[in-house]
């Protein structure tokens, strides 16, 4: 049986794990989480009913969490690129910039998006202030750590790209990436590049306008 993978092409954590599936040139089965679709949603909530995606089915086995999932990709279905180093020591750079896009690229940004689907009087303006400080600080923090690199562990492509493209290609859209943060701003760029991000992009663009601040034009 062929990997489905339970999934929405706009989504963050679907994409994040879309590119390393596209950067193995691993075979899979897209199962679209659409109301088009109401099959692949009930199968979906039966798999999990916390109904966070994605999800990735491997024959018997249900296997949940973007990181995870690519994991347990590298584990058992490893392709024409690995995205996880061997050996454990040299593993934990790039787990460790995995945790950093999605903690503190990733979540503060999904707590602007958040805020604006919320009624106005619902609303939690210091929230959102918090979060885009703690965006500052993230850029500021990886505009450093990209000042000798080409990808965010170093020379390879790895799981912990995988995760940037999609935080900060969104979160560029509701708190732009200040223009004194050159080498954050330049890496974006390069993710953008990136022929299995730049498809991901592309199979999004039909469904820009569920991005509640409004897509900009400029990607």
């Amino acid at each position: 049986m062929s990997l489905q993978l339970f999934a929405h092409p706009f989504s963050s954590y679907s994409q994040k794990v879309l590119i390393a599936l596209y950067e193995s040139d691993t075979p899979f089965t897209l199962r679209l989480l659409s109301s088009e679709n109401p099959k692949n949603g009930e199968e979906f909530a039966a798999l999990w009913p916390v109904k966070r995606f994605p999800v990735l089915v491997d024959g018997a086995e249900t296997i949940l969490e973007s990181s995870i999932i690519i994991e347990h990709l590298e584990l058992h279905h490893p392709g024409s690129r690995r995205l996880l180093p061997a050996e454990p020591k040299a593993a934990l750079p790039v787990r460790l910039m995995d945790r950093f896009f999605d903690n503190y690229v990733m979540s503060p940004l999904m707590k602007i998006v958040f805020d604006r689907i919320r009624v106005t009087e619902d609303r939690d303006p210091p929230g959102v202030a918090e979060a885009r400080a703690l965006l500052d600080a993230a850029y500021q923090w990886l505009d450093g750590k990209l000042a000798d690199r080409e990808w965010a562990c170093g020379g390879a492509f790895s799981m912990a790209d995988c995760a940037a493209a999609p935080s900060l290609f969104y979160a560029d859209w509701a708190h732009e990436i200040d223009a004194a943060y050159a080498n954050t701003r330049a890496y974006r760029a390069r993710l953008l590049a990136r022929p299995s991000v730049a498809r991901c992009v592309e199979e999004a663009r039909p469904y820009r306008h569920l991005f509640p601040q409004g897509a900009p034009e400029r990607d």
